[in-house]
């Protein structure tokens, strides 16, 4: 078959880039191909503790109706992979062994969940949650589970928490490090967040790391790197997510941890773009190459493809942010968290307030922040890593968690 435009990933990122095909080319041929069964539903739902434990109306979840599809002449494939790309020729070999060719070819394939690797991790009552097949999966064993662990420190870990502590269920989070996220956190934050979590009735294990499930079909325990040994019929993990980028790779193009783009999300093969957690782009606010995952970052790259590929040339410009909400403490993360020995970091607030946001500096401007129960500050934190405002001198100002940040905008 041959299409003018093709779309490997029927997540936000490709559905997105379909619609801005959809407003400048009414009729030129368009596939979108998704390895997941399912059209177009949100993935923040999937974060939700009220969608878990059935409190939101399961058809919630749908953000496109079956007939857009057709109504928009896209030729939806649902269940079907990519396996090979020939960028000399243009074609997309599927793993049905249909082999596609196309003029415009855009990659948003996403990841998915890195799964627990050692002994037991395929027995019954283990979960990572990635997908909708993963939600319906921890939404049935919810209603069952006794004694659940959940492993690694993230949004995941902290949002499933929530969830299973709604539920009635005895939770045990493992962190692999010695405070909860300590890779972009720091200790403060991370014990702000460990209070919140211990309040909400969640036991934590530090420096504990999972080496063997037990059970037989299903999972009955949990035996710990120490020796330790601990009883649950439920485990949900949470230690990030892993790429499948060797059929991009052996096609020629550039990739690194993701496929390497420019800002308008051009890879190094002509007429190829990519967008959503697998683009490593080049980032012109924060002034380096980035990888983002994140929804509405995947969703405004989506669009910037779209429109790149039916001749609408504009780069990609936007704050990333992230947040979240669980056991009455909000968190947030606004453009570039990671800290190294170049950047500074300016702290606003205490562990004593439980309100406490770290402002990563570089060359004197903000270029990201984390934000525990601050979220006041997250509008404008943006805006000053959106518009590169130079703070140097106004430090300490900065520093007094009362300051107003807006005041550096004017």
């Amino acid at each position: 078959m041959n299409y003018k435009y093709i779309i490997v990933g029927g997540g936000i990122a490709g559905t997105t880039a379909a619609e801005a095909i959809r407003t400048a080319d009414k009729t030129g041929s368009l596939a979108i191909i998704s390895d997941e069964q399912y059209r177009l539903y949100s993935r923040i739902m999937l974060s939700k503790p009220n969608f878990f434990l059935e409190k939101i109306p399961f058809e919630n979840v749908w953000l496109k109706k079956e007939e857009w599809y057709s109504a928009n002449n896209v030729a939806f494939m649902p269940g079907k992979k990519a396996v090979a790309l020939d960028t000399s020729v243009r074609t997309i070999t599927l793993d049905d062994g249909n082999v596609l060719t196309y003029e415009k070819l855009l990659l948003a394939p996403g990841g998915a969940a890195r799964k627990f690797p050692g002994p037991g991790g395929d027995k019954g009552g283990i979960f990572v949650i990635r997908s909708l097949d993963d939600a319906k999966g921890i939404i049935a064993k919810t209603k069952t589970a006794k004694k659940a662990i959940v492993i690694g420190g993230g949004f995941v870990s902290f949002e499933m928490c929530e969830m299973l502590r709604m539920a009635g269920v005895d939770v045990t989070l493992l962190l692999r490090e010695k405070i909860f996220w300590e890779i972009l956190l720091d200790e403060t934050s991370g014990q702000i967040i460990e209070d919140a979590l211990i309040k909400g009735g969640v036991k934590i294990l530090r420096e504990a790391e999972v080496a063997e499930f037990l059970g037989d079909a299903s999972i009955t325990g949990a035996k710990l790197k120490d020796g330790t040994l601990l009883e649950c019929d439920m485990a949900i993990v949470g230690i990030g997510i892993v790429m499948n980028l060797d059929w991009i790779k052996s096609a020629g193009i550039e990739t690194n941890r993701g496929i390497i783009a420019n800002e308008y999300l051009e890879t190094s093969a002509k007429d190829v773009w990519v967008a959503g957690d697998t683009a490593e782009f080049n980032d012109l606010i924060l002034g380096e190459r980035v990888q983002l995952g994140n929804w509405v970052n995947a969703q405004m790259q989506g669009r910037t493809a779209g429109n790149a590929m039916t001749g609408k040339h504009e780069a990609f410009r936007l704050v990333s942010f992230y947040t979240t909400q669980g056991f009455e403490t909000a968190i947030a993360f606004a453009g570039d968290v990671r800290v190294d020995k170049e950047r500074v970091v300016i702290t606003r607030g205490s562990h004593e307030l439980k309100s406490y946001s770290r402002l990563i500096t570089w060359n004197g401007r903000i270029i990201g922040a984390t934000l525990i129960n601050r979220t006041q500050d997250l509008a404008p934190i943006s805006k000053l890593i959106e518009k590169g405002v130079i703070i140097t001198g106004k430090e300490e100002q900065i520093k007094n968690p009362a300051f107003n940040l807006s005041e550096l905008l004017k």
